[in-house]
């Protein structure tokens, strides 16, 4: 059965008969621009934490660390764009340790880039699944949220142990930190649910998305401040840099966490940014519905 089916299921064990009543499921492909039907995805979640439940399973299967490599990635990453940015290219970091102070914006990176990455690919890794059997599509790139939830948890714990080791006071600020998660995880789904519906079509763009991602991480504020940015950006072109929604949930998650100034440009473009998430994650949910039918007889 393939999405562009009409199918009309029989209960097992029902039986014709006079005097019964029979109940039938109609699955019709959706015409034109529809929203996406959460209510489905809400009935399949056993499905979805199945899934969720198999990528982790998977993704440290057969490795002698296991998971300890949620820690170890953005750690070493860290160092890395400590000694690059701030030893070597001497950009300050407002009196923040620089191992701290990069590890936490990789930590907030993580969140959009992983997902992004993870899920751009999410529809051709289950193409079995999708031209079999039928479900909510949209369960597959939510799937991958739980998994990227249980990373950065992980990654947390490491965090406070940082926070510990060098005497970092914690501040009422903190209580902002999932604010700044869910508007990271809003843009990095609306992306991912249009990139994950192209590439079942155009294969290019899971090449393409990998330099995108790139240039994004070193455009955003992760080893560098915003104030160290702006510094360098001549005031004229500094509309550019905060073109990239990024800016603003990834600054705002590092000063919550860390203390420092709050930059007179931050409020501005935290609400650039949380426009560009609700707009992303809208044209992300319609995008993906109106390609939603084509999907198992082209994959």
């Amino acid at each position: 059965m393939t999405d562009m089916d009409t199918a009309v299921l029989q209960p097992p064990g029902s039986l014709r008969s006079v005097g019964t009543t029979e109940s039938y499921l109609k699955i019709l492909p959706p015409r034109g621009w529809a929203a996406p039907n959460l209510r489905d995805v809400w009935q399949f979640r056993d499905l979805l934490l199945a899934l969720a439940g198999r990528d982790v399973k998977l993704r440290y299967k057969q490795t002698s660390l296991g998971i300890i490599w949620v820690v170890l990635q953005p750690l070493l990453g860290a160092a890395i764009f400590a000694f690059v940015f701030n030893f070597v290219a001497q950009l300050p970091t407002d009196g923040i340790p620089a191992l701290l102070f990069t590890y936490t914006g990789l930590m907030a990176w993580n969140l959009f880039g992983v997902t992004l990455t993870k899920t751009s690919s999410c529809l051709i890794g289950n193409s079995q699944l999708i031209s079999k059997i039928y479900f909510p599509r949209l369960v597959l790139p939510f799937s991958i949220v739980p998994s990227v939830l249980i990373d950065f948890a992980v990654a947390a714990g490491m965090m406070v142990i940082l926070m510990f080791m060098y005497h970092r006071p914690w501040y009422l600020s903190t209580l902002l930190i999932p604010v700044w998660m869910i508007m990271l995880l809003m843009m990095s789904m609306g992306v991912e649910l249009i990139t994950a519906a192209l590439t079942v079509s155009y294969r290019d763009v899971a090449y393409i998305l990998p330099v995108f991602t790139q240039f994004l991480m070193y455009g955003s504020p992760i080893a560098y401040s915003l104030k160290s940015a702006l510094k360098h950006i001549p005031e004229k072109y500094q509309y550019l840099y905060f073109l990239n929604p990024l800016v603003g949930p990834l600054e705002a998650f590092r000063i919550s966490l860390l203390g420092g100034p709050w930059p007179a440009k931050l409020s501005m473009a935290l609400v650039y940014s949380t426009a560009m998430a609700v707009l992303l994650l809208l044209i992300g949910g319609y995008s993906f519905k109106k390609m939603e039918r084509k999907f198992a007889d082209v994959i």
